[in-house]
């Protein structure tokens, strides 16, 4: 049978398309005088832009959007990362011109809109988390975590407590955890997980002593369970006279449930984008925003908006108004700005939006439902893979390949073999304490339908690893591309066009080794 044509994306680059004389577009005559070009030394004559019809182009282009895994298109289960879908009706909010044509230099007064609505979003995450305040400075969880650190550094230190100069952290923790301490200059002290997955007690009780600043601590943790033992830990970590900090990456499974504050903690960042929808993935964009208790309100870092009365500006000989007004001002001890502004409006304004869509019951179902997906998940897949710790999950569930590993089969070519059924793999490898670790989280919005196709992929290749071992192990075929080298791709990454002079018109010169498709 006649092979059907296929234009692959993955081993034809524009490059490799180039045809001599072809344009995509038309360019007018300049409107403006023609700039010299730099000296010919500079120049460089093996480089050449591909050449290529407007058709072409956008076919090219269009075809690789499609490779492009989005939350529109499928099922995101990444544990840990929390690929929330983004409802539109944020989109709409951060586009609205009323919003998306302010400046962040402009006077206060004619921004009081947008201000309002950082007011809000302050006192909203304070509610939930159950803490007295919240900054939303922050550009970036892992942000969020260094200013919590430096507002706990800068609390102790004025308490007198110089000596506290080590931070705790599980050994299940988020990686910027010991990253963040070790940047606000403390000495990195891990706490094993207990066999039953909460915190080694008597190894952090240990630890706690006077040179112990603060632990570190995630809740629900990376293993999707909830401390048991939260309230001990509290008193303990109060009693030795250390700060909690709560990294609050889970808090979807816990939003509107239980108020971290009310279980002990003193600062506590959110990951807007894993609990109330922003955008997540590429880089950014970003915010962090950190709840505190009230002796770390002093601070916060600049600029924190607060609410005056409505006649508060009658005492200056300003007219009276009946609305409040909101004002970015400079807590009286704040670690400064972290950013040139004040945070990343445009995700905040989203956050702001789906907190106020859903309200506090919808937060309830919400976590609610993330916790009934994560289960059913676990209940699915328990009997073919692994479970490390069998206990009832939160948000998210971890299970091991090790008995996929005994026939040869690792994680990562499960993750592989899972692209052929069309799915985005899993977290894979971490939390780092679980041996071939394989991390799913469903989050609230996915159907059951779109659960069982998945769960129902990773028990058929189950049984292909018992089966044929070798075809699990050879995954993924469909892709474009296949397996990377990457030990190479890491060293040695090809970071430009490599391909053989062709009728492509480009000069020799900027060609070297064939490009191989698998690579």
């Amino acid at each position: 049978m006649h092979e059907p044509y296929r234009d692959t994306m993955g081993d034809r680059l524009t490059f490799d398309r180039s045809a001599p004389g072809r344009q995509a577009v038309t360019l007018p005559a300049l409107d403006v005088p023609a700039a010299p070009l730099p000296e010919a030394a500079l120049l460089r004559d093996g480089v050449r832009l591909p050449e290529m019809d407007q058709l072409g182009l956008v076919r090219y282009f269009t075809a690789l959007s499609r490779l492009n895994y989005n939350i529109d298109g499928g099922f995101y289960p990444l544990g840990s990362c929390t690929m929330k879908y983004n409802p539109k009706i944020n989109e709409d909010a951060a586009r609205h011109p009323a919003f998306a044509g302010m400046h962040p230099l402009q006077d206060p007064q004619t921004a009081q809109g947008s201000l309002r609505v950082l007011c809000e979003l302050q006192d909203f995450l304070a509610a939930i988390t159950g803490m007295d305040g919240a900054t939303l400075a922050p550009m970036a969880g892992a942000q969020g975590e260094f200013a919590g650190v430096l507002m706990i550094r800068a609390y102790l230190r004025d308490q007198g407590q110089t000596q506290r100069t080590r931070v705790l952290v599980p050994d299940s923790a988020h990686g910027t955890n010991p990253a963040t301490a070790s940047m606000c200059g403390f000495e990195v002290v891990h706490i094993p997980t207990a066999t039953d997955g909460n915190i080694n007690l008597a190894a952090l009780e240990a630890a706690l002593d006077e040179r112990a600043a603060a632990l570190m601590l995630t809740l629900p943790n990376t293993l999707g369970l909830f401390e048991q033992q939260i309230e001990q830990i509290s008193a303990r970590v109060h009693a030795a006279g250390a700060q909690l900090y709560g990294d609050g990456a889970n808090l979807n499974a816990i939003a509107g449930q239980v108020c971290p504050g009310d279980l002990g903690f003193d600062a506590w960042h959110i990951n807007v984008h894993k609990t109330f929808s922003t955008p997540h993935g590429g880089g950014g964009p970003g915010a962090g925003p950190v709840a505190v208790k009230r002796h770390l309100l002093p601070y916060l870092p600049a600029p924190w908006v607060t609410r005056e009365a409505g006649d508060a500006g009658t005492a200056r000989g300003e007219p009276h108004s009946p609305l409040p007004r909101f004002l970015p001002v400079t807590p009286a001890r704040s670690i400064g700005r972290l950013s040139l502004f004040g945070g990343d409006f445009g995700v905040l304004l989203r956050a702001w939006t789906y907190i106020r869509m859903l309200g506090a019951e919808g937060l309830r179902e919400m976590s609610a439902a993330a916790v009934l997906n994560a289960r059913y998940v676990q209940a699915r897949l328990r009997d073919a893979y692994q479970l490390p710790y069998d206990r009832p999950v939160l948000h998210e569930v971890v299970f091991s390949g090790a008995r996929q590993r005994a026939r040869g089969v690792r994680t990562l070519d499960i993750a592989k073999r899972l692209l052929d059924f069309g799915f985005h793999p899993p977290t894979i490898y971490f939390p780092l304490i679980v041996e071939e670790a394989l991390m799913i989280e469903p989050t609230e919005a996915e159907s059951r339908e779109s659960l069982d196709a998945f769960c129902d992929a990773l028990l058929a290749i189950a049984r292909e690893a018992e089966a044929q071992p070798d075809l699990v192990k050879g995954a993924p075929y469909t892709a474009p591309l296949t397996r990377l080298d990457e030990a190479t791709a890491a060293r040695r990454p090809v970071l430009r066009w490599r391909g053989p002079a062709s009728a492509s018109g480009l000069p020799a010169e900027t060609t070297q080794t064939p490009r191989d498709p698998s690579r």
